[in-house]
This record gives C-alpha cells, sequence and structure tokens, in this order.
C-alpha cells in the first residue's frame, strides 16, 4: 500500500439524489416481495412464499434503521438492504437480471459515498474518485491551500477548486503550500 505525503479530505457532498434511488428501489422491492408472496402462497400453494415474506421484512427493517440513522444525523447506507433485495430477486423466478441491477446498485452506492479525497506525494497526484484519477506534478502551474479551499491550475488552462471538510490550521497551510511548491520547482527544472 502506498503512502502519501499529504491526504485531503474533501467537503461532503449531498447524497439526496443517491438515497431517494435507494429508497425507491427498496420500496419496490418491497412490494414486489410482498406481491409475490400472495401470488406464490394463492395461486400455487408453494412455499416460496416464506422466503418473498421474509426479505421484504428485512428490507422493511434496514430502511427504518436508515431512517433512524438519517434522524440521529448519521448519513445512512442503504447497500445491506439493497444487498437484501439483490438475494429477494434472486430467489424469485426469473429475477436473475433485477439481482444483478441491485446488487449493480449495492456497489455503487458504497463508492459514490466514500468520502472524496485527494492524496499528495513527491511522484503524483491522485483523486479518490471512481474510476481514480491521477495526474503528475509536471501537468501542474500551481497548488495552494488557502482558507479551506484547494486550488489546482493545470498547464492545460484547466481549474479545481475545492472545499475541504475540515478547517486547516495556518502552519498546515504553509507545509502543504511549501510542500507543493518544492515538487513543482522539482518537475520544472527537469522539464
Amino acid at each position: 500500500m502506498k503512502t502519501f505525503d499529504y491526504i485531503i479530505v474533501l467537503k461532503k457532498r449531498n447524497y439526496a439524489t443517491v438515497d431517494g434511488v435507494s429508497q425507491i428501489m427498496l420500496l419496490i422491492a418491497v412490494i414486489a416481495f410482498i406481491g409475490n408472496t400472495f401470488i406464490e402462497d394463492v395461486t400455487k400453494g408453494s412455499s416460496t412464499w416464506i422466503t418473498s415474506l421474509a426479505f421484504a421484512a428485512l428490507i422493511i427493517g434496514w430502511g427504518t434503521f436508515c431512517i433512524w440513522q438519517k434522524k440521529r444525523g448519521t448519513p445512512p447506507f442503504y447497500r445491506f438492504g439493497l444487498l437484501l433485495g439483490a438475494m429477494g430477486w434472486y430467489s424469485m423466478k426469473d429475477g436473475l437480471w433485477i439481482a444483478l441491477i441491485y446488487l449493480l446498485a449495492a456497489m455503487l452506492e458504497k463508492q459514490v459515498k466514500f468520502p472524496e479525497e485527494i492524496a499528495f506525494d513527491e511522484n503524483e497526484i491522485v483523486f479518490n474518485s471512481f474510476p481514480k484519477k491521477r495526474y503528475e506534478w509536471g501537468a501542474l502551474t500551481n497548488v495552494v491551500l488557502k482558507d479551506g479551499l484547494l486550488t489546482l491550475d493545470f498547464k492545460s488552462d484547466k481549474l479545481i477548486q475545492k472545499e475541504l471538510e475540515s478547517e486547516t490550521t495556518r502552519t498546515t497551510e504553509e507545509e502543504f503550500n511549501a510542500f507543493a511548491k518544492a515538487q513543482l520547482e522539482k518537475t520544472a527544472y527537469v522539464s
């Protein structure tokens, strides 16, 4: 595992859209599983309705837990509920494709809600995103951390400005800016 000299955590984004889509997917799964319970029980007399009802109950329980987390101020993670939904869909006849969609949604929710970070070392700058973005110091003209704002100025006239999650001290800003300036001077000398 690589060690970086500086890792800067950026301000959290608003996850309302991601949470909304996850909630709708969980609601669809619950409705489908309860509907499957009645169809399987009434029309076919099979015992698979127990599985559908169990998955519906588990998803309702997880959804309730997520709502409780949100009220406490903790960001909810719906991926476990989406995984339960994937297993429930997989247990249903012809539910494989929908199960794969739920599985993909669970994996993407984890990646989307992962804290956005930018890591700096002597060789490169790495954006912790999906997919990861890597930039050589030689691609930049300036990097500045000031007043809770990180600015990366690229030679291609691209400018990235991001707010930091927490406040930084003046000393930390000065240390980081000196590090960035030294790396930029090294690459300017080599180029």
